[in-house]
């Protein structure tokens, strides 16, 4: 089998690309060279994707004596993910942009680039399992839940996970991977993970907006609409968000409040108390199946729901209504924010996920939509 391996420079993908050499693949190792700084120099474990981060892809594929090439997808890169990221924030919405990176650039530029050069299958180090059933593949979770990466690879479809190969998949801890990358002669092996977001590698995501997208001063409102504060722009936060909050009205009970809803449109930032910001419903579109769609998805399916990359998941019952998919969850979900994805999960099988556009609170709940749930249960 012809198989090209993305290798990052890090540890992970090293490791993936020596066992399909190890497996008497034809293997060829690509980097991929996203800053449109090329220049970039990788600060401690922050960003990557850098000089150093090619460096010792290479010196990888050498040791593996395996053809090597950079790939540079900047341009792509930067329309498709940083430039949706200050999009999506502009709009008052929460990307992540990890995900969006594995959707259009890992999984779709370079697998599409794949395929039309003649390869069977693309090998990342990501930690997920694809599973080859008669009804086509299947996006599982890893063996190694802690480092468990299917979350940002729920956007994946049907025909994008039938020429992935993800060999760590049953590497029951991220340990393991260092130990054998050591005995393998890696320079790599103890190398820190890269953490926070590639392209703000200072980790100012504050900073890196207001740069892009200027000063925007408007108000603080609670959730009956008075003026508790100002702040310099919505783009500067996301919903949860606590610190950094310009009040100058405290709250009837004394305590903290935490952002409620950005709402670029008029510039106001609505606050309130914790508990608010329990979600019972929430409804997505660009609706995509991890796989063959789940027929249970038409009338409603009890599933569980994980809406951040590092959350846990959470039981619901979710249905698709039209374009859109609706989750309705069993027990209240917080930290939601529109413009993070919401996977769905069966076990360990990812099924799919959507883009969240609209939450209901939970102390808020729109009877409609109850009396949907319960006429879907």
């Amino acid at each position: 089998m012809k198989v090209l391996a993305a290798m990052s420079g890090g540890v992970d993908s090293a490791v993936a690309a020596a066992r399909a050499v190890d497996a008497g693949h034809e293997v060829v190792g690509v980097h991929l060279a996203l800053s449109r700084m090329p220049g970039t120099l990788r600060t401690g474990s922050r960003g990557c994707c850098t000089v150093e981060d090619a460096m010792d892809a290479r010196r990888v594929a050498d040791r593996l004596g395996i053809p090597f090439y950079v790939w540079d997808f900047s341009e792509r890169f930067h329309a498709d993910v940083v430039q949706d990221f200050v999009d999506e924030y502009a709009a008052g919405r929460t990307p992540n942009p990890c995900l969006r990176c594995n959707e259009k650039i890992k999984f779709e530029a370079l697998l599409d680039r794949a395929i039309g050069l003649g390869f069977d299958r693309v090998v990342t180090g990501h930690y997920a399992r694809v599973e080859h059933t008669d009804a086509g593949p299947e996006l599982h979770r890893a063996a190694d839940w802690a480092k468990d990466q299917s979350y940002v690879l729920g956007v994946l479809t049907a025909s994008q996970l039938a020429h992935c190969w993800f060999p760590l998949a049953s590497t029951p801890t991220k340990a393991e991977v260092r130990a054998e990358a050591a005995e393998r002669g890696f320079t790599l092996a103890q190398k820190p993970d890269s953490h926070d977001i590639c392209f703000i590698p200072d980790g100012d995501t504050r900073g890196f907006l207001t740069e892009r997208l200027g000063s925007d001063p408007g108000e603080i409102v609670d959730r009956d609409g008075a003026v508790v504060g100002n702040h310099d722009g919505v783009h500067g936060y996301t919903v949860g968000q606590r610190r950094g909050l310009s009040l100058g009205v405290p709250s009837p009970d004394g305590g903290p409040r935490f952002v409620l809803e950005v709402k670029p449109a008029t510039r106001e930032l609505v606050v309130g108390p914790k508990e608010a910001l329990a979600v019972s419903h929430l409804a997505g579109s660009r609706v995509s199946h991890a796989g063959a769609p789940h027929p249970g998805l038409v009338h409603g399916l009890d599933v569980e729901v994980q809406i951040r990359a590092h959350a846990d998941p959470e039981p619901a019952r979710a249905w698709l209504e039209g374009d859109e998919l609706v989750i309705a969850a069993v027990q209240p979900l917080t930290g939601v924010a529109t413009g993070q994805s919401a996977v769905l999960y069966e076990g360990t099988r990812v099924l799919g996920q959507c883009t969240i556009d609209r939450t209901v609170a939970a102390d808020r709940s729109e009877p409609g939509a109850v009396a949907h749930a319960e006429a879907a249960a």
